[in-house]
């Protein structure tokens, strides 16, 4: 069963955990992989932030000129977030273009997720991302950020 979800960039979280500055570095770690996901931890003092990623399997249009792109759900449980659903495009999107959905749920019953979106130039881009092993993996989540 193939189930697509449009999304668009649900908040204006940046990836600090991916590309954390070099005092941070040494704190974020990948806890594991399960299928194209991967779940990551940064634990700095008190503070605790864990989230599964995931790269886009395909990108439509290929040629277009973006940095990279990542679908990926987080958890700061200090703040009693649990799963929030971003997406990072690669480039900033055209204004009044966002899109608010409840996703986890349905993005576990899904076998892909087409993330379409519109630059601020115009160009339109779609990233298909494939959700095998997101459900373990938000599993894990769960269970090792607490």
């Amino acid at each position: 069963m193939r189930k697509n979800f449009n999304l668009a960039p649900l908040a204006a979280l940046a990836l600090a955990a991916l590309t954390p500055p070099s005092a941070n570095a040494q704190a974020t770690t990948v806890e594991g992989t399960f299928g194209t996901w991967s779940l990551y931890e940064n634990a700095t003092g008190e503070s605790k932030l864990c989230f599964v990623a995931a790269t886009p399997s395909e990108k439509k249009p290929p040629t277009a000129n973006r940095g990279p792109a990542l679908l990926y759900v987080s958890a700061w449980p200090k703040d009693g977030i649990r799963s929030e659903v971003s997406v990072k495009l690669g480039y900033p999107v055209k204004p009044d273009s966002t899109e608010e959905l409840k996703l986890v749920e349905a993005l576990k019953k899904g076998s892909k997720a087409d993330v379409t979106a519109t630059s601020a130039r115009g160009t339109e881009t779609t990233d298909t991302y494939t959700l095998s092993g997101l459900t373990q993996a938000l599993t894990e989540l769960g269970k090792q950020c607490k």
